[in-house]
């Protein structure tokens, strides 16, 4: 078992939290973290840039003059790509796909993964529950003050039943918010902190104890 300090939403320090190394203390892989990391990315890309092809540029199909006889060069259309608003060649276009697939197994073994990175770095924080005196945001900005996270960029995980939490939070620089049930590698190595509380920790545990103890990863 590992042992992670608690806090409380006072930013006190409590006896802290053990947690079970199936899921908070899976070696690294730096390797399937990109994987994974790179498929994710590639799944929330749009392509925007655009150009358009011969085909679909403005213009008449005509040839421009005969093919022989007047001195000038051969030519077959004004929209050719060496004409002046011709077509482009080798542009990018809307219908590029960047996705990439991944299995569960791999996906749900990569988030263990970066939850035990998050732990060995000691930027794993837990707090008892999200229950504040007053439900304002500088309620929250106490909490992470005394946890020693101000300025820092922090993903802040909760439960569904914890949403009030992301409106006291969501105006913080720095700071973002994501359903546990939803998080994902993406989210965790694009934050420095992560700050859930015990009620998500025992979701997680719930969730991947199970599959961790059957694949002896």
């Amino acid at each position: 078992m590992i042992t992670v300090p608690t806090y409380n939403t006072k930013g006190e320090k409590g006896k802290g939290m053990e947690l079970p190394e199936a899921v908070f203390g899976v070696p690294s892989n730096d390797t399937l973290l990109h994987q994974v990391y790179v498929a994710i990315s590639g799944n929330l890309r749009s392509p925007i840039a655009n150009t358009k092809d011969r085909s679909e540029r403005a213009g008449t199909g005509k040839k421009p003059w005969r093919q022989k006889g007047t001195g000038r060069a051969r030519i077959g259309q004004v929209r050719a790509p060496h004409w002046r608003k011709g077509g482009i060649v080798f542009g990018p276009t809307s219908d590029r796909n960047f996705s990439k697939r991944t299995n569960r197994k791999m996906r749900r073994k990569a988030l263990r993964i970066a939850l035990s990175e998050k732990v060995r770095a000691e930027k794993l924080l837990i707090v008892d529950a999200f229950d504040f005196p007053e439900a304002k945001t500088k309620s929250f900005v106490a909490m992470i003050g005394g946890i020693g996270i101000p300025g820092k960029k922090a993903l802040i995980g909760i439960m569904s039943e914890e949403r009030e939490t992301s409106r006291l939070s969501r105006n913080i620089e720095r700071i973002s918010n994501v359903f546990s049930e939803d998080m994902s590698v993406y989210d965790l190595l694009n934050h420095e902190y992560l700050v859930i509380s015990k009620a998500t920790v025992d979701m997680l545990v719930k969730r991947f104890a199970e599959e961790a103890t059957e694949t002896g990863n």
